[in-house]
């Protein structure tokens, strides 16, 4: 039933497509397509025929694919990736996900929640490295009651199918090994921009050592008539950042003066709780040593959160320590994903601290607890008590 759910989401999203592509007149071929100069194409079609397609401008949407383990580890039966573990054909009893990352973590946490007992091997000291550490607290304080293991600084040392399952050795922090038996393992360490096959090599296209096609803010490669969108013109590798980049590019091969330069771009992880930022992270200004300050809201203190038996939240601020222009926000907790959007209108729009704490909120929701953030900065958060002090330069 949930497969089945599943192809009926998206067979109504994609049928959405194919329709808004025919009222808006689009033409839309069905094949394999590879360029054979920077302003021809030639189409496969089922049924081995060819078709040469001549363009002024093409756009190179092709996304990105799962990465593979080292040594085909990937091919092994038994072992899958994030595309294969979507398609749910039976709930393993036992499952390994490699990888604390946002995928292995998303698709870990449906797992458990479907039945399986998952324990998940991250090679670093913690899961989705880059994101704030405070945050990321929030999402394993509950995980670690939710799967049966998270092992950090871990690494899968040997992989060997076996009747029903995979013989996995792990190899810990200490040096010491333990075999364990499962009976799936997800790959989630990454993807990689899907340009294999193009025949970019036929054009003036050019790559970076990461494989990502390089473009301008107008999203132009360093071929003047093709541009690339998504995934393959680099990271963060996510959706709505692609649909602007088409948008832009779009504009731009219609004439008119665009450029895909964002304050913000919002990423979600969509866990149980989720967690969401926008802007400059605590971490990023750290590293780079930008001047901040950060104020954060528990949502031990939020009247809504109590309601939904989910006060295991966080909301922080970080801001310009002079200005209070907000320059990040980040939210751990039920619903981030759908909270963040204020965070990336607020620093789009050069929104300071003083505005959003004089900003009425809605009572009780999720939401106050971006603007009680913003009063936490002076001390005057309603529902949570901070001293008032200066804004500490970090």
């Amino acid at each position: 039933r949930l497969n089945e759910w599943k192809k009926g989401v998206v067979a109504k999203l994609t049928g959405g497509l194919g329709q808004l592509a025919k009222q808006r007149r689009i033409r839309y071929l069905q094949g394999t397509a590879a360029f054979s100069s920077h302003r021809m194409l030639e189409l496969k079609q089922a049924g081995g025929s060819i078709k040469n397609l001549s363009f002024e401008h093409a756009v190179i949407a092709t996304g990105s694919q799962a990465r593979t383990l080292p040594g085909g580890a990937t091919e092994i039966d038994f072992v899958m990736d994030s595309s294969e573990a979507l398609e749910v054909k039976s709930v393993p009893q036992k499952l390994l996900v490699i990888g604390g990352g946002y995928i292995g973590l998303e698709i870990g946490t449906v797992y458990a929640a479907l039945g399986s007992s998952v324990t998940l091997v991250e090679m670093t000291q913690g899961l989705l490295p880059g994101v704030d550490r405070d945050l990321v607290r929030v999402l394993q304080k509950r995980l670690e009651g939710l799967f049966e293991a998270l092992l950090l600084g871990t690494t899968v040392k040997e992989m060997k199918a076996r009747k029903n399952g995979i013989t996995i050795v792990l190899e810990g922090p200490d040096g010491n090994r333990q075999t364990r038996i499962f009976e799936r393992a997800l790959a989630a360490v990454g993807r990689s921009p899907r340009t294999s096959g193009l025949g970019l090599e036929n054009t003036g296209v050019e790559m970076d050592k990461r494989g990502f096609i390089r473009v301008d803010a107008e999203q132009r490669t360093s071929d003047p008539s093709i541009f690339a969108v998504g995934d393959v013109a680099g990271e963060p590798m996510l959706a709505h950042k692609a649909t602007h980049e088409g948008r832009t590019a779009a504009e731009v091969i219609a004439g008119r003066k665009a450029a895909f330069e964002p304050a913000a771009i919002p990423a979600v992880v969509f866990t149980d709780p989720e967690i969401a930022w926008a802007g400059l992270t605590e971490s990023e200004a750290k590293s780079r040593g930008i001047a901040y300050a950060v104020s954060r809201f528990p949502w031990g203190a939020s009247g809504r959160a109590a309601t939904l038996g989910r006060s295991d939240g966080l909301t922080k601020l970080v801001v310009d320590p002079r200005s209070e222009r907000i320059l990040g926000v980040g939210i751990a907790g039920v619903g981030a994903g759908e909270l963040i959007a204020e965070g990336v209108l607020a620093i789009e729009m050069g929104t300071n601290a003083t505005d959003i704490g004089l900003s009425i909120h809605p009572h009780p929701t999720l939401s106050e607890t971006i603007m009680e953030a913003a009063e936490g900065l002076h001390g005057t958060a309603t529902s949570y008590f901070q001293p008032r002090r200066k804004p500490k330069l970090r």
